[in-house]
């Protein structure tokens, strides 16, 4: 007797689909073949007509707890994660106080294991005034490590040039990622005050104060700082074709290289729809033009871009409702959206399902160590399960979402087809066919394995 058995369903991985049956008790999966030869469970979910998938890992989320609950707190945003049929979050460290060190770290912790309804991961921060405290935040069970080269949310100090070095010379001794927001900080502020002196308050404004080249720099700039070390670097959402073009030359030159890009990157232009729906599309890196998305996809397809991730960032309606570009905050609801996205793109022949397996599941799960125990479906992983059916059409609208605020998306009333409709956690059930079941129980900490972070 087992804790459940989805059968009937055709499994989709990375590598191929077909028919068959997970068996998942304690939390692992115990078997997996036909449904003739399931052990008997406490209970089954018929998936006939429906694909399984290894669970999906959003590696790029803001829940904003502690500090900015009014955003978004981590019970909501998990709560959006579930109903987006995701399975693994990674929430970035720029709250208050920031996850800057082992105190820090065990508050939100507490806070996530009290909250969260799927699993987690945490990443710890890196700030001028904390390049001591690495060593314990690795201890302490973070993912990896955020370092902000542009301003951000929260307005977290960047490291100076030299601290930067500091930083990826202590990281690499860890055997952790280190993940950069890459942007010339330098650049835009110059760009900025340009504009400003000029009257500019208009949406493109953003766009063009921040060029591909700050990102191309900074890119760069941190490629640079991996060398002599071989720290592990991440470039998190990557946003244009000169960005594409450097993490190619790194990975050919057998460098640690990954990235990420988002779901806005890949299917907005940035200049259309800044002039068509303002301010709302405010987001950094910003949205560019075709040209960029398309050069995105094809780094998907190569492999030179590793994954997707969404970016999630909620704000208030309040500071997503200014007309002035520059009063407006950055960033909208992503992690519910992720999947419904990606689906539309398999129903248009764009990618495949089981790319979307490789990109969503797999490829995090590797990138940040913690694979195979996540982003894949064999004995002994975690049976984590998005269970999606093609054929459901649905509008997005920000008001079905389940971020707290139901602030407004730059995907407001696109038709997708496709759709999760379960989303399985270690065995438990938490999303059912648009139903939450808040009594399955709390996700857990998930932490890099010490053979992942060798390599």
């Amino acid at each position: 007797m087992v804790d459940l058995v989805v059968e009937r369903g055709t499994i989709a991985t990375p590598h191929g689909s077909f028919e068959g049956a997970i068996a998942i008790d304690h939390g692992k999966i115990v078997a997996i073949g036909s449904s003739t030869v399931m052990p008997q469970a406490k209970r089954s979910v018929d998936a006939s007509g429906l694909f399984v998938l290894p669970g999906i890992i959003d590696g790029h989320c803001h829940f904003r707890e502690p500090g900015f609950e009014y955003k978004e707190d981590l019970h909501t945003g998990s709560t959006s994660a579930a109903f987006g049929g995701v399975t693994t979050i990674f929430d970035m460290p720029n709250v208050n106080p920031p996850t800057q060190d082992a105190q820090s770290f065990n508050l939100k912790l507490e806070k996530a294991k009290q909250k969260c309804l799927v699993d987690f991961g945490i990443y710890g921060v890196v700030l001028p005034t904390n390049i001591d405290k690495i060593g314990e935040l690795a201890k302490s069970g973070a993912i990896g490590f955020k370092i902000f080269m542009a301003e951000t949310v929260g307005n977290l100090p960047s490291p100076d040039d030299w601290e930067l070095v500091l930083a990826f010379e202590a990281i690499a001794k860890t055997g952790l990622r280190v993940g950069v927001h890459a942007e010339n900080r330098a650049m835009i502020n110059h760009l900025v005050d340009q504009f400003k002196k000029a009257g500019r308050t208009d949406a493109l404004a953003h766009l063009e104060s921040r060029p591909a080249i700050s990102e191309a720099e900074a890119i760069t700039r941190a490629v640079t700082l991996t060398r002599p070390f071989g720290t592990k670097l991440h470039i998190f959402h990557l946003s244009s074709a000169e960005g594409v073009a450097i993490v190619r030359e790194a990975k050919e030159a057998g460098l640690p290289v990954t990235a990420e890009t988002c779901p806005h990157y890949l299917l907005l232009d940035g200049k259309t729809e800044m002039q068509k729906q303002g301010t709302i599309l405010k987001i950094n890196p910003p949205v560019r033009t075709h040209e960029h998305g398309e050069a995105l996809w094809r780094g998907l397809k190569s492999g030179v871009v590793d994954m997707i991730a969404t970016d999630h960032s909620p704000q208030t309606k309040e500071e997503k409702a200014h007309s002035n570009i520059w009063e407006e905050i950055a960033g909208w609801p992503g992690v519910e959206t992720l999947v419904p996205l990606m689906l539309n793109e398999v129903n248009k022949g764009t990618i495949t399902l089981n790319e979307v397996a490789k990109y969503m599941s797999e490829n995090p799960a590797r990138v940040w160590g913690v694979y195979p125990t996540k982003g894949c479906l064999t004995v002994g992983s975690d049976g984590d399960l998005t269970i999606v059916d093609l054929k459901i059409k649905r509008e997005i609208r920000a008001e079905d979402l389940h971020s707290k605020n139901k602030p407004p998306t730059p995907f407001e009333g696109w038709a997708v087809r496709g759709a999760p409709v379960y989303t399985i956690v270690g065995g438990r059930v938490v999303m059912e066919k648009g139903q939450l079941n808040e009594k399955s129980g709390r996700g857990k900490l998930v932490t890099p394995t010490a053979e992942k972070t060798k390599q």
